[in-house]
């Protein structure tokens, strides 16, 4: 690092700083200005922010290290992911931006009525909110950490390192406190293009090393298995210390495809949306920005960011061989200190603080919305002004970020805390996708459904059952299932009144709400499901056709590269030429 690149690095810090300057007046008149933007985001800054959030500044080294141990092909354990994506998409985008909420967790007291509803919200707005905000704020600090030992080891070391972090976390803290969403998102926007330059110009760079030799290069130089887009089904996984094909058995493909996507809670992909995802649904201007936001989100997330990242991990494989299975991700940090120039090794320090900023920043700002809205406002101190909402939001912003750096220094491994998240919540998902479509589910449902999960996976860990994730899913799903239909069908429904009200405010459709529409018969429902599942299964296609499209392109398939594209693109026709039918004005 010379001077060139810490200013570069400083100036990074200053435009971050004058954005968050620039908005904080329209953050300051209400908690919907604070943590909503007033509801006026347009679908390309919505959509931008939400991608943004999901690359944090652990993520091209996760993606290396994933490329690392398994190839291309290691990224489906994320891709699939895609196909609940989707889903909320086309079915739940438009739901949460009409039923006028701030928070996904205030939709409980939308829905369900009696005390199960409020102490369930109030549950949550700590469970979400305060823990795993904090946790997973944690992980990417400590993503961070690794990044600046990794790169300044004679500046920053383990009894230092914090100290970097926290400046870090309270310049975002700040920014995130005086401008609310309106400067998060724009920030975000921001931060998103300059972390992408940074990742696009150190694949170009290190693929045109003269120990790579470009692509035709870099083909000659890597085993079959590291270029595989897809994973070999099979009863036989990889036996070699240094990587290997993707081999997953025919039970654990169909966990991650046919169960894992609908039925487990994971932050960031809940199914049917949630979280700062449906923050974002919520602050778009209507209902067309939030389906076009969300759609514009699963392009970019899935098609355009890999794959500068998966370069740079195949360069990896070639140029870092005495890397173990446990250090591959380290593959990107190194290149980054070996091959990138002055200036540029500059700016990709920034694009990384880009990226951690970005990501911390909406969780700061997110969780905030889960105490303030959810558990402040709601139970503590009830009937103040708005002003005062907000300076206390703007309060509880600066102290979720010291809590989340004493957390960090808690933390030493969180390495297999996904799947323990995933697994968790495994039968939740139906839960948060049927009580939009059917009136019978209640707040019990989604409290059994909550909490089942948790004990069968205790009773399977402390049993020490010989059943691993994913194909715990095969019996943590079913039995959450039964449990909590069980559960529904026992327990008093939902007060009549309130489904009504829910009914008119969100007018979902579908046979689920069949009984309220004699009892509404001026509510114009939604219709077009047909239509719906088609842009479903078509916006599935389109974007793996897209993602395979560019690769194929990349690798010099020019031909199979462009008939994938031209598929994606018949795809997101299919789609347009639907929405012509069921009719874009119903999109309010």
């Amino acid at each position: 690092m010379q001077i060139i690149d810490w200013v570069i690095v400083v100036a990074y810090f200053i435009i971050s700083l004058a954005i968050g300057l620039k908005y904080s007046k329209r953050a300051s008149g209400s908690t919907e200005d604070f943590f909503l933007s007033g509801r006026k985001l347009p679908w390309w800054l919505a959509g931008l922010s939400m991608v943004a959030t999901t690359f944090a500044a652990d993520t091209p080294l996760a993606v290396t290290e994933l490329v690392g141990k398994n190839g291309i092909a290691g990224n489906w354990l994320w891709w699939n992911m895609l196909i609940g994506g989707m889903l909320t998409v086309f079915f739940f985008a438009r739901l949460w931006r009409r039923a006028n909420i701030l928070t996904d967790v205030e939709f409980i007291e939308l829905r369900y009525s009696g005390k199960e509803a409020s102490v369930l919200r109030g549950f949550k707005s700590i469970y979400l909110g305060v823990i795993m905000n904090t946790i997973i704020m944690g992980w990417v600090n400590l993503a961070m950490m690794k990044i600046l030992l990794g790169m300044f080891p004679e500046y920053v070391n383990e009894s230092n390192v914090l100290i970097y972090i926290g400046a870090c976390m309270l310049i975002t803290a700040i920014y995130s406190a005086i401008s609310g969403l309106w400067g998060v998102a724009v920030t975000d926007a921001f931060q998103f293009i300059l972390a992408m330059a940074g990742c696009i110009i150190l694949s170009i760079i290190v693929i045109n090393e003269p120990a790579i030799g470009g692509i035709s290069g870099l083909q000659a130089k890597l085993p079959d298995w590291a270029l595989s887009f897809t994973p070999v089904i099979s009863n036989e996984t990889p036996v070699s210390d240094t990587g290997g094909f993707l081999a997953i058995t025919l039970a654990t493909f169909l966990a991650f495809i046919g169960i894992q996507w609908w039925a487990s809670w994971y932050p960031g992909a809940e199914p049917g949306g949630g979280g700062y995802i449906a923050q974002r649904m919520m602050s778009a201007k209507d209902e067309k920005n939030s389906l076009l936001a969300t759609l514009f989100f699963q392009i970019a997330h899935y098609c355009i960011r890999p794959w500068p990242w998966i370069i740079v991990g195949l360069c990896a494989i070639v140029l870092y061989p005495d890397l173990s299975m446990t250090e591959k991700g380290n593959g990107f940090v190194r290149a980054m200190n070996d091959y990138l120039p002055v200036g540029l090794k500059g700016m990709m320090l920034a694009a990384f603080f880009a990226a951690y900023m970005s990501t911390i920043a909406t969780h700061l700002n997110w969780g905030t919305s889960y105490f303030i809205n959810d558990l402040y406002k709601r139970f503590i101190a009830k009937n103040k002004t708005e002003k005062h909402y907000v300076n206390v939001s703007k309060i509880a912003t600066i102290i979720f970020m010291l809590f989340s750096v004493l957390v960090t220094t808690q933390m030493n491994n969180i390495s297999d805390a996904w799947g323990f998240v995933i697994q968790c919540g495994a039968g939740l998902g139906l839960v948060l996708i049927l009580r939009w479509y059917w009136w019978r589910v209640n707040a019990v449902s989604e409290i059994v459904a909550t909490i089942v999960p948790f004990i069968v996976y205790g009773i399977m860990f402390f049993g020490n059952f010989d059943v691993s994730f994913p194909n715990t899913l095969y019996i943590i799903v079913p039995i959450t299932t039964a449990v909590w239909l069980i559960a529904t069908f026992i327990t008093k429904p939902v007060e009549s009144n309130k489904l009504l009200e829910f009914y008119k405010r969100v007018h979902p459709g579908g046979i689920g709400w069949k009984r309220f529409r004699k009892l509404a018969p001026e509510v114009e429902q939604d219709k077009g499901y047909g239509y719906l599942f088609l842009d479903w299964f078509m916006g599935i296609i389109m974007v793996y056709m897209f993602l395979f499209g560019m690769g194929k392109i990349i690798f010099g398939e020019y031909m199979l590269g462009i008939l994938f594209i031209a598929i994606g693109l018949l795809a997101g026709g299919v789609i347009f030429w639907s929405f012509n039918k069921i009719g874009w004005e119903k999109l309010r």
